[in-house]
C-alpha cells in the first residue's frame, strides 16, 4: 500500500507539472491580447501634465462616432465602452472630476442636475466622430477587459485625452486575433497613402515612352527624293532626368519644403523640437533645422 501511495502521488506531481508547464507556453490570454495591440499600435507618450506630446508614435484613425475625450486640464480621461458594436461615453471618471472640484469649490453644492451636469462643468469635453485622427498612449489589461489611452492634436490650443474600455464576454477571455478584430472595428493604424506614388509611377511610365516612341518614329527611313538622296535624321537625345530631391542634417524648414512639398501633419514636442510627417519620412527640426531623419 505504501508502494502504491507513493506511485499515486509521483503521477500527480508529474501531472501538475505538465499542466503548469502548458500553461506557461500557451501564456494569459490577456496577457497575449495586450501584446499584440502594443506590437500593431506604436504608443505615444505624452507629457505627465498632457499638454505636450514626448514622443510621437502612431497616428490611428477613428471608426465610431461618439468618442468622448476631457481637455489636458482635467485630472481624469473621458470614460468610454466599446460593446456590441456601440461606442457609448460613460460619466464613472467624470463624478470623479466632479467631486474633485466640488472639493476644491470650483463647483456650487445643489442647485439641482445630476452626475453628468457636474461632470459638463468639471470637464471641458469634444466629441470625436469616425473618420477622425488622434494617438494612443497606453494599453492596459483590466481584470475585465483592455483598457486603451488615447490623446489629441490641439484644438484650439487644448488638447483632449480620453479612453475606450473594451470589455471581455462574461466569463472568459475571447481569442487574441478574435479581440484584436473586435479593437480594430474602432480604431486603427493610419495607413500609408500610396496615391500619390502611384500617380508618380504612371507619370514616369509615360514619359519614358513618350521619348522611345518619338524615338522609334525618327528612325523610320525617311522617303527618298527623287531628285537627290537626302541623309538620315538622327533621333533626339531622350531628356535628362532632373535629379531627386535630397535631405540632410542642418537643413532649414523652408529648405525641406521647397524640396518634398508641405508635410501631411505636424507635431510639436516638447523644447524646440518639431516633427513633419511626410508619407514615408518622418523629419525632426531643432531649433528649425533638421536634426533627424527616419
Amino acid at each position: 500500500m505504501t508502494q502504491m501511495r507513493r506511485l499515486s502521488a509521483f503521477i500527480f506531481s508529474l501531472v501538475v507539472v505538465f499542466a503548469l508547464s502548458a500553461q506557461a507556453q500557451v501564456g494569459d490570454p490577456g496577457t497575449l491580447i495586450k501584446e499584440k495591440l502594443v506590437s500593431q499600435i506604436k504608443l505615444t507618450k505624452a507629457a505627465a501634465a498632457h499638454d505636450d506630446i514626448v514622443t510621437a508614435g502612431d497616428v490611428v484613425v477613428l471608426h465610431k462616432d461618439g468618442l468622448m475625450m476631457c481637455s489636458s486640464a482635467s485630472s481624469y480621461a473621458f470614460s468610454n465602452t466599446y460593446s456590441n458594436g456601440v461606442l457609448a461615453a460613460n460619466y464613472n471618471n467624470r463624478a470623479k472630476d466632479a467631486a474633485k472640484n466640488f472639493f476644491k469649490g470650483k463647483l456650487p453644492f445643489g442647485g439641482g442636475g445630476g452626475v453628468t451636469d457636474a461632470a459638463n462643468n468639471g470637464c471641458t469635453s469634444r466629441k470625436f466622430v469616425s473618420g477622425e485622427k488622434f494617438w494612443v498612449t497606453d494599453v492596459a489589461l483590466l481584470k475585465d477587459g483592455i483598457l486603451v489611452s488615447t490623446f489629441s492634436d490641439p484644438y484650439n490650443d487644448v488638447r483632449y485625452f480620453g479612453e475606450i474600455k473594451f470589455p471581455f464576454p462574461k466569463g472568459s477571455v475571447p481569442p487574441v486575433d478574435d479581440f484584436v478584430k473586435t479593437v480594430s472595428e474602432v480604431i486603427t493604424v493610419q495607413p500609408p497613402d500610396d496615391k500619390d506614388k502611384g500617380n508618380q509611377n504612371d507619370q514616369a511610365s509615360g514619359q519614358s515612352a513618350a521619348p522611345a516612341q518619338g524615338q522609334a518614329q525618327a528612325q523610320a527611313p525617311a522617303p527618298t527624293p527623287t531628285s537627290a538622296p537626302m541623309a538620315a535624321i538622327a533621333p533626339p537625345p531622350p531628356p535628362a532626368d532632373a535629379p531627386p530631391p535630397t535631405i540632410a542634417v542642418g537643413q532649414t524648414k523652408d529648405q525641406v519644403v521647397a524640396g518634398f512639398g508641405q508635410p501631411v501633419r505636424t507635431a510639436k514636442l516638447a523644447g524646440t523640437k518639431e516633427i513633419y510627417f511626410y508619407k514615408d519620412m518622418k523629419v525632426t527640426f531643432t531649433n528649425g533645422k533638421v536634426s533627424d531623419v527616419q
